[in-house]
């Protein structure tokens, strides 16, 4: 079972930081095309070579068109789409301070409490996502610019978030089960400490 949450979780990793490198990429294009466009603007330019720089502005060179909405739609889905792997591998970040110090039962039965937390969490904010979609499926709201539909970056947010739902209620039955056994099944020194 591990093996299934694990590789899905790493799959989805993948696919965020694919969209999450997309959008960095249509980021610089779109600053430099906003640069470029500003600079075959100027008086000095259109003064010396205005067909050049008339041709360029005429074949689109500018900022890519709707770049704010691809990427507000684009980094919810990465945020969702890293979730389950950082659940998976206790890579959120813990401040230890006051729990170093307990014994090992404590401490499984805190890691337990706090995967069951995060279980809940994760199920309202899928939950609340697909509320969401509903409602902008029904009301057919669309971007200002590129006019897609509204609903579809929430499709792909609650895509990424039941994922991590699921991973999470998975994780929270391995830290009850470590919790009530003793026993360790999933280590948990892959998080990262501050």
């Amino acid at each position: 079972m591990y093996r299934f949450f694990f590789g899905l979780s790493r799959l989805m990793a993948v696919f965020g930081g694919f969209i999450l490198s997309a959008l960095i990429v249509m980021v610089c294009v779109s600053i430099a095309g906003r640069s470029l466009n500003g600079f075959l603007h100027a008086d000095m330019v259109q003064a010396m070579v205005p067909g050049l720089a008339n041709w360029l502005l005429d074949i689109g060179i500018g900022p890519v068109n709707g770049d704010f909405e691809l990427v507000e739609a684009g980094i919810a889905f990465a945020i969702f789409a890293f979730l389950p792997y950082c659940q998976i591998t206790s890579g959120h970040a813990t401040v230890a301070i006051f729990t170093d110090w307990l014994p090992e039962r404590p401490q499984q039965f805190l890691r337990m409490v706090i995967e069951i937390l995060f279980a809940v969490v994760l199920i309202v904010i899928a939950v609340q996502l697909k509320e969401g979609m509903d409602s902008r499926i029904r009301s057919g709201q669309t971007t200002f610019l590129l006019q897609f539909p509204i609903w579809w970056a929430y499709a792909l947010s609650l895509a990424g978030a039941a994922v991590a739902a699921c991973v999470a209620v998975y994780m929270a039955i391995v830290r009850t089960v470590e919790a009530f056994t003793g026993s360790v099944l999933i280590a948990d020194d892959l998080g990262a400490e501050h």
